[in-house]
């Protein structure tokens, strides 16, 4: 029994390929670069209970503050919450309530690789939001979290490590 490889059936880099993918914001929260501008990280994972490319990949899109208003541009935060179907002219108690209603919600996103001005890689970036065409609840199978401990974890909740307990 024999079988063939097919070379114009693979992922390529590793990179994400320009398009429309159904996908599920998995975290949205605010963050700050090296640098310190701050920015808001939306955290999308390309659905895997869709027929489409890339399941369970990653893309992280970055809202920038305007240094000379030190504010969100709000028309894309607007954008978002269109596609994620909120409910229009919620007041939020605070802006972190806003970022966790757009958690778990799905969108359909168009996406273009582009060059980085910063480092001159290429990464994938959304550049159109839409509501998802997928009907029916969320059934993506987020990866289940190791039940391990990190040693820094290990460290924080005080469980001691003695010199036998090291591999060296």
């Amino acid at each position: 029994m024999g079988f063939s490889l097919d070379f114009n059936d693979v992922y390529g880099n590793g990179s994400i390929a320009d398009g429309e993918y159904e996908v599920v914001i998995n975290q949205c929260n605010e963050d700050a670069s090296p640098g310190g501008a701050e920015f808001i990280n939306v955290d999308l994972i390309i659905r895997n209970d869709v027929n489409q490319p890339y399941k369970s990949f990653r893309i992280f899109h970055k809202i920038w503050k305007a240094k000379a208003t030190g504010k969100y541009n709000m028309k894309s935060l607007n954008t978002i919450g269109k596609a994620c179907k909120l409910e229009k002219d919620k007041t939020y108690a605070s802006f972190e309530a806003l970022l966790q209603d757009f958690v778990l919600k799905t969108v359909r996103v168009t996406v273009e690789n582009e060059k980085s001005d910063y480092d001159g890689k290429t990464y994938p970036n959304v550049k159109g939001w839409d509501v998802s065409k997928v009907a029916g609840p969320l059934q993506h199978q987020f990866k289940k979290k190791s039940d391990a401990q990190t040693f820094s974890e290990m460290k924080q909740s005080g469980v001691p490590i003695k010199d036998q307990d090291l591999p060296f």
